[in-house]
């Protein structure tokens, strides 16, 4: 009987540690897409990933306001 009850703890044990390395090795999908916003709209503060995008989201939400300095060299199609 002693053996049965070290394989429980063997195998609560092995599942401790296979829970753990999956903890480790996983990566967090909202703290990378978190991180590919890297330009913020200096108006309503909404980010988004290229200044392509910044343009037209700019031009097409913010058309009373001034093209920051930073857009005015950007092509958008």
């Amino acid at each position: 009987m002693a053996r049965g009850h070290q394989k429980i703890q063997s195998q609560q044990k092995n599942a401790k540690r296979a829970a753990d390395a999956k903890k480790a090795e996983s990566h967090d999908q909202k703290k990378a897409a978190q991180a590919a916003l890297t330009f913020q709209c200096s108006v309503c503060k909404s980010q988004m990933p290229d200044p392509k995008t910044y343009k037209q989201h700019f031009v097409n939400k913010h058309p009373k306001s001034e093209l920051p300095e930073s857009l005015k060299d950007v092509v958008a199609n």
